[in-house]
């Protein structure tokens, strides 16, 4: 990012000023050239450097954050095993009845000198209707893989999430460090004017105006401090560990200049997102439910092998049968088809409603990052540039004794917040930019510089 400050120069006349005991030194200070009252510093980097709790780094890059969440997150342990459960379900559709042992003896016979002990043993197993176990495991298959895509939507959302906590780890961090160089700021603005109210140059108004905005600027500092421990109680839920547990400060957001085309963007939504893939399963698992259902008119087979004593004729005893069941009441097993009809019906409207989110989904936020990007650029090329001017200007005329203190406070007030936007305008496009890559439903980053990070 391109900076027009001299924070170099900006601490040699604080440190100067300081220094000088004789009014008129400090005076002589002051009405000197150009170099005696430089712009405010540049944006302020990343907070100071300490060790890294997760990697061991110096900051903590979004890359780095998204991946510890994702490997800590325990949502997606619990999807995770709703998947599992399912999967298991594939065998137990598939596979036959238990095969039933059925023994009967007669009472009478036991311990009976006329008669030899009477029993009968059979065992039978229940064959269904061809086609019906492959329909069933074919049904559990599809469902399976739909519970699967709750996996991916749900690493999306947490991807996104991650994403945008860390642009406001981001800002937080520059709103903080913002702060804390235009309070050290307005300490050397109240120096000067005291120094120039007792020389009789300056009205104790400038300092008095000066202890306003610096109470001001400490209240804010408590807020912001406040809000830093808020975003990180929100980063280490995500990461499953304890609210107050320490972060590294971020690393620098990358400027993001362009975007993809809109069309491409739209194809590979209805290409990626595990939504539409798990609607798909969801329909492929009901119209096999549907074929099942129609095979719910056809009879199960039932093959039997058996022993029996009780006949006299050894060739008797020694049986094998076959049976069917009766499927007479054909009203039931049409209601059966018709609700499963009606549930492949739901199913395939509801992919033809979530295409239609999904392409309102990615065109705003599309847009919206689109626009955040070009309010970026606006603060970045011209209204920086203007805050520099104006506040150079005020000094200017401070200095030749044209202007007042409260103007340059303002001026000075007025740069601060105009650099505040400039950050908050870049990290909010990261946080659109998150809110886009969810909606076209891809982990890769959209932007070439965040590839560049991801690689």
């Amino acid at each position: 990012m391109k900076s027009n400050y001299h924070p170099v120069r900006l601490m040699l006349l604080v440190l100067a000023l300081s220094r000088t005991t004789n009014p008129l030194a400090a005076e002589a200070i002051f009405n000197q050239g150009g170099e005696s009252f430089p712009a405010i510093p540049a944006r302020p980097l990343s907070g100071a450097s300490r060790a890294n709790p997760l990697q061991a780094d110096l900051v903590l890059s979004s890359t780095q954050l998204i991946s510890a969440v994702l490997a800590a997150n325990p949502q997606l342990e619990v999807v995770r095993a709703i998947w599992l459960a399912s999967v298991a379900r594939i065998d137990q559709q598939s596979a036959l009845d238990d095969p039933m042992l059925a023994y009967s003896m007669a009472p009478q016979t036991v311990g009976s000198p006329q008669t030899a002990f009477g029993q009968r043993i059979e065992i039978s197993q229940k064959i269904p209707w061809p086609g019906k176990l492959r329909l069933r495991e074919e049904a559990a298959t599809h469902e399976a893989q739909a519970a699967s895509e709750n996996i991916d939507a749900l690493r999306l959302f947490i991807a996104a999430t991650a994403k945008t906590l860390f642009a406001d780890w981001y800002y937080i961090h520059q709103a903080i460090e913002i702060n804390r160089i235009n309070r050290a700021l307005l300490k050397q603005f109240r120096n000067i004017a005291v120094s120039r109210y007792s020389t009789g140059q300056a009205s104790k108004q400038d300092a008095l105006h000066a202890d306003v905005e610096l109470a001001l600027l400490e209240h804010q500092a408590i807020v912001r401090e406040r809000e830093r421990r808020t975003i990180l109680a929100r980063l280490n839920t995500l990461l499953n560990r304890p609210p107050d547990e320490s972060l590294p400060p971020p690393s620098k957001l990358p400027e993001i200049s362009s975007l993809p085309d809109a069309h491409s963007l739209h194809n590979n939504a209805l290409q990626s997102r595990p939504e539409l893939k798990q609607l798909i399963a969801r329909i492929q698992a009901a119209r096999a439910k549907t074929e099942l259902a129609t095979k719910t008119f056809y009879p199960d087979i039932n093959l039997t092998a058996g022993y029996n004593s009780l006949w006299d004729n050894d060739n008797k005893r020694f049986t094998i049968g076959i049976g069917v069941n009766l499927p007479l009441d054909q009203s039931k097993r049409r209601a059966a088809e018709r609700e499963a009809q009606a549930r492949m019906k739901q199913d395939e409207w509801n992919r033809i409603d979530q295409i239609a989110k999904i392409r309102e989904e990615v065109q705003i936020a599309y847009e919206r990052t689109d626009e955040s990007i070009h309010v970026f650029q606006l603060y970045q090329n011209k209204l920086l540039p203007l805050a520099d001017e104006n506040l150079e200007a005020a000094i200017a005329d401070y200095r030749a004794g044209r202007g007042d203190f409260l103007t340059l406070i303002s001026s000075e007030k007025n740069r601060m917040q105009t650099q505040l936007q400039a950050e908050q305008a870049l990290a909010d496009t990261h946080r659109y930019l998150a809110e886009l890559e969810r909606a076209v439903g891809n982990l890769v980053p959209l932007s070439a510089v965040d590839q560049a990070e991801a690689l």
